[in-house]
């Protein structure tokens, strides 16, 4: 379902700004981000860490990290939120999201380091994610958390998702939002072009 152009990512970038009107960056990570995104989590709180993984990890462990790395493989992105602090471009969130063109969802999971906490990224980041599922295609994103994480549980409560149980984990609640977008009323002007450059090579299109 996705066309991505993989050999120029930079052009799914966008622009998003936290509650203060700071810009922050969203991209897809790249190999030259491997020892940056492996430092950022190893600096998320141990609570952090073990609410992103459902575990007790202290880093990435060598096989996830490079997962995290692959873009686009079996249509799973990693993307970074990057700001600039101190002259340096420092990533301060990130998200990973897989397509399942079966069912038309996206899943996802994502992180804020503890120190941007309050400043609306992860609220910035849903909705660059709608744009981005509405550009591959999907109806439906949903993410699951565990019962005991009271901030992404209310979270996606006010980014407008609805709660159902999980169908494998009792420790776990899934969350999951309809997209109803059109290609054409994308607000994310990048992926907006992204979905109707789709919608122009689909079969139907040409029909």
């Amino acid at each position: 379902m996705s066309t991505l152009r993989l050999e120029d990512l930079a052009q799914y970038s966008d622009t998003l700004r936290t509650r203060q009107g700071e810009p922050v960056t969203v991209r897809f990570v790249a190999p030259r981000d491997t020892d940056e995104l492996q430092h950022y989590f190893r600096s998320l709180s141990t609570r952090s860490r073990y609410n992103r993984f459902f575990g007790a990890i202290s880093e990435l462990p060598k096989g996830l990290l490079h997962e995290f790395l692959e873009v686009g493989e079996r249509e799973r992105f990693t993307v970074a939120a990057t700001m600039m602090v101190d002259g340096f471009e420092t990533i301060v969130a990130e998200m990973r999201y897989a397509l399942h063109a079966e069912t038309a969802t996206v899943e996802f999971g994502l992180s804020v380091d503890d120190r941007w906490h309050g400043h609306g990224i992860a609220t910035a980041l849903l909705k660059n994610l709608e744009c981005r599922a509405a550009a591959l295609g999907a109806e439906h994103i949903f993410g699951d958390t565990l019962r005991s994480n009271e901030t992404m549980i209310s979270l996606a409560r006010k980014s407008g998702f609805a709660f159902v149980n999980h169908p494998d984990d009792w420790k776990l609640v899934r969350f999951d939002k309809e997209i109803t977008v059109a290609p054409k009323d994308i607000p994310c002007a990048s992926w907006r072009l992204a979905a109707l450059s789709r919608q122009a090579d689909s079969p139907s299109a040409s029909a």
